[in-house]
């Protein structure tokens, strides 16, 4: 971590917001997941208005897995290897590179659903790397012992990129379909200049080879602590379950008859409920029996994702993806103090590599699953069903993981 005194929970959050390193993250990475937001919506929705394909859509999560699931343990060495502010300045300017690709092809009328698979498969990539980078970089831009209410201020960056991101990328979209790429372009290209910025006294350490022994540390080091990897597989199963935004597009169109400005609305109910909660844990920190709040967080994921599915009227769609995404929020900032805590610093970017194999694996993954689901049952079956199986999920993790439940203090 960044030096500078020890500081008290009362000053915790005003010495945090002061600290130059961490604002320059925070707005850097803000700006990154408010560009990738944007991306998301326009994405879908035009994919959708070319293929009509539920699969289609489902099929943007596993081509956006694969570079992960080929390159995430060589990403996770070079965070460890190399400057992670460097590693995530790249990323970001490829990823404006090829939003600006986009932005082109949907102006000048070429652009179809395979070029639009390819700029996946290119984000996909930037994203393997910059993950594990961003996600090591916390810890250092952090002051000493705040790195808890980090977590939670750097995850409400995120959803109020989550909130702006989607309905700003809905509105957008329907002025002009490639003005949401362009603007994405714009604040990729901003987010990478701030995060260049950052300086860290953090020495980088010897250019070890990158042999499989090296590659594949994060693993054992996550297998030898069943609390983290309690955590991190908790995450995988319930969220790969319970994918309902993957779905949204079909749900704003063919469910909730509304337009692109309410798929806007929809993907960003869950970051403003998100939101909130991050406020809430910022200045209220979670002190005490921190495990068993992740699991019922899990479980109130479900229950929020099965209203969601059985819901036909817009205002108790969103009230429900505002609630999943508050459920959400709480086991996150738990799950991102608990890795980085317990991992020390030079093994940060290869635990942070397996960290994101499993939460990429959620997310792409549970979407690929959501979107075949609903080729063969239905959107709403799917949905239901995933949330269902969510619950199932976080009561099933209790019994296996005693120790994921236990954990008392987040230190």
């Amino acid at each position: 971590m960044s030096e500078g005194p020890l500081i008290t929970d009362q000053s915790e959050l005003r010495a945090l917001l002061g600290h130059p390193p961490f604002l320059l993250y925070v707005g850097g990475k803000g700006l990154a997941d408010f560009s990738g937001q944007m991306m998301t919506v326009a994405i879908g929705w035009q994919l959708y208005a070319l293929t009509q394909s539920a699969f289609a859509l489902g099929l943007v999560g596993l081509v956006q897995f694969i570079p992960t699931a080929l390159l995430i343990f060589i990403a996770g060495h070079t965070a460890d290897r190399f400057p992670r502010p460097r590693v995530a300045r790249t990323c970001q300017i490829a990823k404006a590179l090829t939003a600006a690709g986009l932005a082109w092809g949907s102006s000048a009328g070429w652009l179809t659903a395979p070029e639009i698979f390819i700029a996946v498969i290119l984000v996909g990539t930037a994203s393997a790397f910059e993950g594990p980078a961003a996600s090591a970089l916390l810890p250092g831009v952090t002051p000493t012992g705040a790195l808890p209410r980090a977590a939670a201020v750097s995850t409400g960056a995120f959803q109020a990129a989550a909130i702006c991101g989607p309905a700003l990328g809905g509105l957008a979209y329907a002025v002009i379909p490639s003005l949401p790429y362009a603007l994405a372009a714009g604040a990729w290209l901003v987010a990478s200049m701030l995060i260049g910025s950052i300086r860290l006294d953090r020495p980088i350490t010897g250019r070890v080879p990158p042999t499989p022994a090296v590659l594949f540390a994060g693993v054992r080091f996550v297998r030898r602590h069943p609390a983290i990897l309690g955590t991190i597989s908790l995450d995988l199963f319930a969220v790969l379950l319970g994918g309902a935004t993957t779905l949204l597009p079909i749900y704003a169109r063919d469910i909730l008859a509304t337009g692109p400005w309410g798929l806007g609305i929809l993907r960003s109910a869950p970051a403003a409920g998100a939101l909130l909660m991050t406020l809430f844990i910022a200045h209220h920190a979670i002190e005490r029996r921190a495990g068993l709040r992740m699991l019922q967080a899990v479980v109130g994921f479900g229950l929020a994702t099965v209203v969601f599915g059985l819901s036909r009227e817009l205002w108790l769609s969103v009230l429900a993806l505002a609630v999943l995404g508050a459920a959400d929020t709480v086991s996150m900032v738990i799950r991102i103090a608990l890795v980085q805590i317990a991992t020390p610093d030079d093994m940060r970017g290869r635990v942070g590599a397996v960290n994101a194999l499993f939460v990429n694996a959620s997310y792409q993954l549970g979407g690929f699953e959501s979107g075949v689901t609903a080729a063969l049952l239905g959107a709403v079956p799917s949905v239901v069903l995933g949330g269902i199986g969510t619950v199932l999920v976080a009561l099933l993790w209790m019994k296996l993981f005693p120790t994921l439940r236990d954990v008392d203090r987040l230190e």
